[in-house]
């Protein structure tokens, strides 16, 4: 302990006083007496933050972890913040949690600690949807939400998604301004953890109905699903939440035909089928995969823990099942849901798309292409749910989306929401479909139509203290050396989000960028291309984004480009990815 800094130090200390319960402080002191100094380290040289998805971590003791303690401190601090925000009101909260192990235990403490502050709680009977809790925000006109879930992440994270008055995570100012309530708590003892069991009202499954009808009301082509409604598909939850409501809202639709993956049905938190309960990940959908290469599915989805993600497979011509990733995902909804719309008659002026800065340029093209209006975001759907709040009233928000697997069609909530997009894929299918088209056909035709993108994402994982350290000099390296070229090719301009300007690599020229700083940096070379660098704020990882596109005048020559665009990829990344 010696080699610690004094905060670090204090802060063990304090977690062995007679503050804490018997269990946590023997915890403490049998990492201290074997000399666990990596570990003491890890679990106590910071508190944790909220980041793009709020608070997230390792389970165990310490302030650097998921436990009672740092969960009721943060419960307090956002109750103690939402007091001062909402003065004179009858303050209403909700809270959910997903399968997680000890999420269940955690919503129960964060319903205990906001009811001993004398909240209305409305706290889910059992285990729902992050886009759930989002609803249930605006439904009952809570002024806040907690979700108990680390999302994607591996099974030892746990994490708290913290949720404002319009159902969207906490953004600045509130979030830095939660962070310092938080901070300012210096005592266990300022903690209201005793329950007001009268402050708690359950939310029992009826609530299942007015979600799913109030998502119902967005259909664009029920007439399509209708005739397809035998469409096969096969849906895995991957241990999650997802199974509580995702056939369920396919069956409302008009589906009848749904297969859920068995081996991966029962929520659990160990998620003993996958490495990573994540469908990014190909072996996290790889049981779902076999299941509908053995039916001859038409679609296969399958959603994370907390079923705001989802993954998706589509049948190629030659009947294998090819795994499609978030950027062509939410271009193919993109374009579903706006030329539907046109063809509808029902485009508005005011109409519009967003998208992150990282995802797939695809998105804006064709947005253009209807004349909708499309905004960018930084990553992190909280974001978009942002720009949803401040543009409610006065422009219409349509579809968005980001490359990491969430997608929103319609406004009913101000998260990512994969029960939604669930729905949407199988009605975008079935609509396709009864055209003579799948959804492999459509893709091909966008790539025709705009451009052939491709894009790669590669993750460096750097756990603990060490990593976050060597995250933040890889950051810094790029900054001191900015590459000329990636791939022999030359950049024109890199774009520093966290110093919020844009440099012309050729005159040196600056321009403002008119977003909230974030350490992200972006590099766009004469070509077009698009690489991009950030750490991650939710995992321990950064990670790096590529897109390329090159035009595809015919459909024959998809496979021939796609090797091209491949290596092309591999080239820039080789220049930029150092681990």
């Amino acid at each position: 302990m010696s080699n610690f800094d004094q905060e670090t130090q204090q802060r063990i200390q304090q977690w062995t006083s007679n503050e804490y319960d018997p269990e946590t402080i023997a915890e403490v002191k049998k990492l201290v007496d074997q000399n666990e100094e990596t570990e003491l380290l890890d679990s106590f040289y910071k508190e944790l933050e909220f980041g793009t998805g709020g608070l997230r971590g390792i389970m165990g003791v310490g302030s650097n972890r998921m436990n009672k303690y740092t969960i009721g401190k943060a419960t307090q601090g956002l109750a103690n913040y939402l007091k001062k925000q909402f003065p004179d009101q009858q303050l209403k909260v909700a809270v959910s949690y997903d399968s997680r192990n000890n999420s269940q235990s955690f919503g129960h403490l964060v319903a205990d600690v906001f009811s001993a502050n004398d909240f209305q709680v409305y706290l889910f009977q059992e285990l729902r949807p992050t886009p759930m809790l989002s609803f249930a925000v605006r439904h009952f006109g809570c002024q806040g939400g907690v979700m108990l879930t680390a999302s994607h992440n591996p099974k030892e994270y746990n994490g708290y998604k913290a949720y404002w008055n319009d159902g969207g995570q906490l953004v600045a100012p509130h979030d830095k301004n939660v962070i310092k309530e938080v901070d300012a708590i210096q005592s266990v003892s300022e903690i209201k953890f005793e329950r007001k069991a009268e402050n708690i009202k359950l939310v029992e499954a009826d609530f299942d109905d007015i979600y799913v009808a109030a998502n119902l009301k967005l259909s664009i082509n029920p007439g399509a699903v209708k005739a397809q409604k035998d469409l096969k598909i096969v849906y895995s939850p991957i241990h999650g939440t997802g199974v509580t409501i995702v056939p369920k809202m396919l069956e409302a639709w008009g589906f009848n035909n749904i297969h859920v993956v068995e081996e991966q049905a029962e929520p659990n938190g160990n998620f003993p089928t996958v490495v990573y309960p994540n469908p990014e990940e190909e072996e996290a959908m790889s049981i779902a995969m076999k299941k509908g290469e053995e039916l001859d599915a038409d679609v296969i989805m399958a959603t994370d823990p907390d079923a705001d993600r989802v993954g998706v497979a589509i049948k190629l011509p030659s009947g294998e099942y090819q795994l499609i990733n978030g950027n062509q995902i939410g271009s193919l909804l993109t374009y579903y849901v706006l030329s539907c719309k046109k063809a509808a008659g029902a485009l508005k002026p005011n109409d519009y798309i967003v998208k992150t800065i990282v995802t797939s340029n695809l998105f804006s093209d064709i947005a253009k292409s209807f004349d909708v209006n499309y905004y960018e975001t930084l990553t992190g759907f909280k974001f978009i749910g942002e720009v949803m709040t401040q543009l409610e009233g006065k422009e219409k928000y349509l579809v968005g989306g980001e490359e990491s697997y969430g997608f929103l069609v319609g406004d009913l909530v101000r998260d990512k929401d994969a029960v939604n997009a669930c729905a949407f894929i199988a009605e975008m299918c079935a609509y396709f479909k009864n055209e003579g088209k799948s959804l492999f056909d459509v893709l091909l035709s966008l790539y025709v139509e705009y451009g052939y993108y491709k894009e790669k994402l590669i993750s460096l994982t750097k756990k603990g203290k060490a990593g976050a350290d060597e995250i933040k000099q890889m950051m810094s390296d790029l900054r001191a050396d900015l590459p000329k070229s990636l791939g022999g090719i030359d950049v024109a301009e890199v774009r520093d989000y966290q110093q919020s300007e844009a440099t012309d690599m050729k005159t040196g020229s600056k321009t403002k960028i008119d977003l909230p700083k974030s350490d992200v940096l972006q590099f766009i070379t004469v070509d077009g291309d698009v690489i991009s660098a950030r750490p991650s704020g939710t995992e321990p990882k950064i990670k790096f984004y590529c897109s390329v596109k090159e035009t595809l005048s015919f459909t024959s020559d998809y496979g021939q480009i796609s090797n091209r665009l491949d290596d092309k990829v591999t080239q820039m990344m080789a220049d930029i990815v150092k681990d």
